[in-house]
């Protein structure tokens, strides 16, 4: 119980202060599970981090899970995953029940959050594609990842890019994969693993079928987030595609209620997955949030004590290295695409509100604002200029 009390008291400290996205939470981890607390070594932490990289899924949530269960078994990463994620969880329901209870739907400072999630999602766009796409071969996966889901937007051909994605990596990327891979030691055993796995397998199968047998909104809405929370690579902003091809099409969401949410979420501590809070209220209220955040983030529990027995030898195969150099380069075509729909085409107006965008954009990538900061400029000059034009 002191094991668990400690690490919920230090992920709940990690909830209300990790500002910044996934990069900067894994600063904020090290700086308190290794530096201060000596849970692990620099080394250990490393590794699962590497460990994250190669599963889709939030990582920094993954990294914490992770962590917390190394600490305190399965209980210790359920209380890890609780205390990095509550708080996020709160704010972003409270927005929703605002949103509904007020019709927030045409206020000027709900535009300008549209505008942030322009000037966010063009910064996650370079960054991955930096890290993602750094020759011409990735670059051209991409652009063609791009091309592919602006011509037939939807959430199969989605999924048909990363699986083509992965084909191509296998082929063409193999070669390159590392020679040298640190090896990654773990508690968990394979029967562990191998029962992990087959769990998610059998609700990626059966959920959707019981969804359409069925007709209840939470079993809906389950299966929804439960699918994209297991098949997003690349991190919080790779969500946004995949989650509006699931919400604005069918009618559940308007694009303008999406997007001033993802606005939101911007400006809050803790997990970008967490945007998922504020879909389900609007969906069907707080009940709906609860589904909604349990669904995208479960496959993240399953995937690491499913892959923690295996993984640290699946790392050192060129061609599994090779799958995951494919998918990682077809995410940043996918951003890219939702970059331009549904966030451009729903967010920028006029030239004031492309003006607004790019400075945004400047203050993020180039002068290096956190992200919290550029929601409250956003908002502030957005209604700003709305009230003057």
């Amino acid at each position: 119980m002191k094991k668990l009390t400690e690490i919920l008291s230090a992920s709940l400290k990690l909830g209300l202060t990790s500002f910044g996205g996934p990069v900067a939470h894994l600063g904020y981890f090290k700086d308190e599970y290794i530096d201060k607390r000596k849970w692990l070594d620099d080394k250990t932490y490393a590794d699962i981090i590497a460990l994250c990289q190669f599963l889709p899924g939030p990582a920094s949530s993954q990294v914490g899970i992770a962590i917390g269960m190394l600490r305190g078994g399965f209980l210790g990463g359920v209380v890890s995953w609780l205390g990095f994620t509550i708080p996020s969880v709160i704010v972003l329901v409270m927005f929703a029940l605002l949103y509904q209870t007020f019709s927030l739907e045409g206020a000027a400072w709900i535009g300008s959050l549209k505008i942030v999630a322009v000037a966010v999602v063009a910064h996650a766009v370079i960054g991955l594609g930096k890290k993602l796409t750094p020759d011409q071969p990735r670059i051209a996966v991409a652009l063609i990842a791009a091309m592919v889901m602006l011509l037939f937007p939807s959430a199969i051909v989605q999924v048909s890019v990363i699986i083509g994605a992965a084909i191509v990596g296998y082929f063409l990327f193999s070669k390159q994969a590392e020679s040298k891979v640190q090896p990654f030691s773990v508690s968990v055993t394979k029967k562990q693993g191998i029962a992990s796995i087959s769990i998610l397998v059998l609700l990626l199968i059966f959920l959707p079928i019981l969804s359409q047998t069925a007709s209840n909104i939470y079993l809906s809405i389950f299966d929804t987030f439960f699918r994209v929370g297991a098949i997003v690579f690349g991190g919080g902003h790779v969500v946004l595609p995949l989650l509006e091809q699931e919400v604005v099409p069918n009618g559940l969401l308007s694009s303008s209620e999406f997007l001033a949410g993802y606005g939101m979420a911007q400006a809050v501590p803790g997990p970008l997955f967490t945007f998922a809070s504020y879909l389900g209220t609007m969906i069907s209220g707080v009940a709906g949030a609860i589904v909604a955040t349990i669904a995208i983030f479960l496959p993240s529990f399953l995937l690491i004590v499913g892959a923690l027995p295996f993984l640290s030898e699946l790392r050192k195969r060129s061609s599994f290295q090779g799958i995951l150099t494919g998918v990682n380069a077809s995410v940043v075509g996918i951003l890219l695409a939702a970059l331009y729909d549904p966030v451009f085409t729903s967010s920028i107006n006029n030239g004031a509100d492309f003006g607004l965008a790019a400075i945004l954009f400047g203050l993020l990538h180039f002068w290096k604002t956190p992200a919290w900061l550029i929601v409250i400029i956003g908002v502030i000059v957005g209604t700003g200029i709305s009230y003057t034009l």
